[in-house]
């Protein structure tokens, strides 16, 4: 190999530095849990599943009616048991939350709920994953703001608590004219 063939080679691995430096600087200042959903504006996917409380089968239609969360949530997931107690105290406060256990087994969710209160007027078994996957979830917890006509309205990625409550949600539902919304 010639010397001058050789200086070239050198530069390599600055180049691919500066490369790799680019990549990773385009997603600085980017928040993690504004992953919008494909789905917004869309009706929730059709789907034919258990429920955790009463084993009856649990469709689409159950998402429709009312201002609704769909939490998803699993026994496995470190970041559900500090979510939990917010949505109990969103429970206690009137919003209706439907749970989709998502990848777990039925009787550690269970006692789960027994043991740290169930916040969920239903829970829909996702064993499979599938209906995670058509709702583009990328791993738990996860929270979708329904409206009546079973629509997603928004998407949050990540631990569901006051800050994000009154930044994401609430403005969602004080537009719409929905008390659980809060106080202008």
């Amino acid at each position: 190999m010639s010397k001058k063939n050789t200086g070239l080679w050198v530069f390599l691995p600055l180049v691919g530095f500066v490369a790799l430096a680019l990549l990773l600087a385009s997603g600085l200042g980017r928040n993690p849990e504004e992953l919008p959903s494909a789905l917004a504006g869309k009706p929730v996917p059709g789907f034919s599943k258990p429920s955790l409380i009463t084993g009856d089968t649990l469709t689409e239609e159950r998402l429709t009616g009312q201002w609704q969360l769909l939490n998803v949530w699993g026994t496995w997931c470190p970041t559900c048991y500090v979510e939990h107690p917010y949505l109990l105290e969103l429970a206690q406060r009137g919003v209706p939350i439907v749970g989709m256990d998502y990848k777990d087994e039925d009787d550690k969710a269970r006692d789960y709920l027994a043991r740290y209160g169930n916040p969920f007027s239903e829970v829909i078994v996702d064993a499979d994953g599938q209906l995670g996957l058509d709702l583009g979830v990328y791993g738990a917890p996860e929270t979708f703001l329904i409206n009546p006509r079973g629509e997603i309205v928004l998407r949050h990625v990540g631990e569901l608590n006051q800050r994000a409550w009154d930044e994401k949600f609430a403005p969602v539902l004080r537009q719409a004219g929905n008390p659980l919304g809060g106080p202008s």
